[in-house]
């Protein structure tokens, strides 16, 4: 949901995370990866402006950052 919200391809956030595709798909079927893996994805899309919304009785989630104006 984070990478199509930013409208980025599996190569774009693999890019940016500095990790390969194929990481990216593994990601994406549910397979387990590193922690640091994870971490470099996550910082990834963080840095382009997705928020990450702990479970809050609905389920977790992401979002868009709003930019302050």
């Amino acid at each position: 949901m984070a990478r199509a919200a930013i409208g980025w391809g599996v190569r774009d956030l693999a890019k940016e995370a500095s990790v390969s595709p194929d990481t990216i798909a593994r990601l994406e079927r549910g397979e387990e990866l590193k922690a640091s893996t994870i971490d470099a994805i996550q910082s990834a899309l963080e840095a382009a402006g997705v928020q990450f919304i702990p479970e809050n009785g609905g389920g977790a989630g992401v979002r868009l950052r709003k930019d302050s104006a």
